[in-house]
Order: C-alpha cells, then sequence, then structure tokens
C-alpha cells in the first residue's frame, strides 16, 4: 500500500512520533539522551521550531511542535541523522537505527493542545520510568512546565496560559488535568481523521457503513478541520528548492572541482571536505533523505551520516553559504 505524502506547513502543531527499529533502544544511558536533548535545543533553536511537550523513551520519542518556516521533514532529518550517527559511532554499530520513517500527525490546535500535552508527558510515567509527576525527570518536558528545569527552547508560558492566568495558578491547574488524565487511555490522539468526529468508536459502530466514514491517519482534528485540510492541499510538503545536480555544481565552483569528481569517492583532501558541505547542504537545508544523497554520490546512508557532521564543522570554520 502507498504510503500517503506528509502534511506540513508554517505555524501547523504536530504529534511526532519516533521509534527504535524492532522495539530497540534508541537511549541506552542518560547520556544518549543528553546529547538527544542538546542537539533538539540547537535545531529547534535554528529553525525557529516551537516545542511545546516531549519525552524521551528508551526505545520511542514523543514531540509537540509548531513548525516555523524551515519543514518538518527538514527538522527531523537533521535531529534523527544526528543522533543515529552519534549513536552508531559511540557503540560501534552500523545499520538503521530507527522503525521506518517518524510518524507525524498534523492536530488542530485549540481543540487539541491540551489534550496532547498531557499526553505526552503522562508516558514516562505509565512507562514506569518516574515514581510520580513530582519526579523532576529531566528528559521529558513536564520538569520544565513545573519549574524544575529550565530549556530556552521549550515555549514553557504559551502552554502555561492554557490553563491559567497566573504562572502558579496555571502550573496546579495543569498537574491536576495530568491527574485526571491518568487513569484515561486515549488512543484517538495518534491520528484517524474524521472517525473522532462522531464522539466516540461505539458511535462508529452503530452507524455501521464504516467505508462512508472518511479517515487519515496523519490528522487530529474534528471533521471541518480534517475536510479543510485534505480539500485544500496547501499543507503538503513542497520539494526542495535546489535540486542535488545544481547543489553538487555549486559545491564544485565553490572548490575548483568537477561535479563528477564529487561522485568519485576520492579521498583526496578537498573532495572530501567538499563532498561533507554537499551532504550537510543537501541533508540539513535541502530536506533530502541520507538515502537519496548516498545514491547520488555513490555512498552508504551511514557514511552520508558522517559526513554531515563533518560538513557542519567545515561549514562553522569556514564561514560558507549557500
Amino acid at each position: 500500500m502507498p504510503r500517503h505524502a506528509r502534511l506540513d506547513a508554517e505555524g501547523v502543531l504536530h504529534h511526532i512520533i519516533v521509534r527504535g527499529i524492532e522495539r530497540r533502544l534508541i537511549f541506552r544511558d542518560n547520556k544518549d539522551k543528553k546529547h538527544f536533548v542538546e542537539r533538539m535545543g540547537k535545531i529547534f533553536t535554528d529553525t525557529h521550531t516551537l516545542c511545546y511537550a516531549w519525552a524521551l523513551l528508551g526505545n520511542h520519542v514523543h514531540l509537540l511542535c509548531k513548525t516555523g518556516k524551515v519543514p518538518l521533514s527538514t527538522v527531523m532529518a537533521r535531529l534523527l541523522t544526528g543522533h543515529a550517527v552519534t549513536f552508531n559511532k559511540r557503540y560501534s554499530r552500523h545499520g538503521q537505527l530507527f522503525q521506518n520513517r517518524y510518524k507525524s500527525i498534523l492536530c488542530q490546535e485549540d481543540a487539541y493542545l491540551t489534550e496532547l500535552v498531557c499526553y505526552v508527558h503522562l508516558n514516562p510515567l505509565r512507562a514506569g520510568i518516574i515514581k510520580d509527576l513530582n519526579d523532576p525527570y529531566p528528559y521529558s518536558g513536564h520538569s520544565a512546565l513545573m519549574g524544575k528545569v529550565s530549556y530556552p527552547w521549550q515555549d514553557v508560558d504559551y502552554v502555561l496560559q492554557y490553563y491559567g492566568r497566573t504562572e502558579k495558578a496555571a502550573r496546579d491547574a495543569y498537574l491536576t488535568a495530568m491527574t485526571a488524565r491518568l487513569a484515561i487511555k486515549r488512543p484517538d490522539l495518534t491520528g484517524g481523521g474524521l472517525l473522532r468526529s462522531y464522539g466516540s468508536w461505539g458511535e462508529v459502530k452503530r452507524i455501521g457503513n464504516m467505508e462512508r466514514i472518511k479517515g487519515d491517519e496523519r490528522i487530529l482534528g474534528d471533521s471541518a478541520f480534517v475536510e479543510k485540510v485534505l480539500s485544500g492541499e496547501p499543507r503538503r510538503i513542497t520539494q526542495p528548492a535546489m535540486t542535488l545536480d545544481a547543489l553538487a555544481a555549486q559545491v564544485s565552483n565553490l572548490y575548483g572541482i568537477t561535479p563528477e569528481s564529487l561522485q568519485s569517492g576520492s579521498r583526496r583532501s578537498n573532495l572530501v571536505e567538499a563532498r561533507s558541505i554537499f551532504c550537510f547542504w543537501a541533508v540539513r537545508h535541502g530536506g533530502y533523505p541520507a538515502a537519496k544523497v548516498a545514491a547520488f554520490l555513490n555512498m552508504t546512508p551511514p557514511g552520508v551520516g558522517y559526513a554531515v557532521e563533518r560538513g557542519e564543522a567545515v561549514v562553522r570554520e569556514k564561514g560558507c553559504e549557500l
């Protein structure tokens, strides 16, 4: 069955779920989590991506973010490629770290933001990572909302305004909401189109004709919101502005080489550096998947991941601009 195109646009709220391949760990210790948080903070700041809730668990991650001018695909490519490269290097492993594509659900903000904040932040408690909601777990946005840790890139004030006029009143109301939702399972918060507009799965079954009920797992919202998204199509991610051929020509001009030499596999220092910058710009700024860049350069996807890291260092050191 073909995969649906992702839905995205500037200023759109997304619930993002990332899982390890075969449910394996993507964080083996707190050092792994710390590195992920540091990378997340840098990328969200650089791309003006707003983060309202997040939680790191052993084998998966939940994020609740609003995109800025940079497409979600580019943001996630930077985040996940960087983590995979660091993780594989640290544990001398090779191969895929994450399960397929990350799942992103476009959400109706006014109706679901507070529900999603609670849903995301209850995950560490439900997984047994923390004992209660007063546990200052530093790898979740809950601790920041409660004022126990501070992450400048997490928009705490925006979320708390939904709960109360003063900081104390808002935190008390938020904690009450978290406690009330602890015993309630909400599988409906992970996408499903118009089905939720009927009120419950029981109501859907009562109506009977499932084929007439439109659904889309990429969207969380009422029927009007879902129909607006699906009918207008303005939220589909656009293709990268620059082709890989055009990018290769630009990097080649910068280094005084031919575009073909980028694909030669030569280990000459200037070609390695040029190839690294190409990979960095293609993945981080162009939003191209590592696999597509690897095919273009006759490299392996893990090799592209390492090149992206090298390219970032070169660009920062030499001040190269795309």
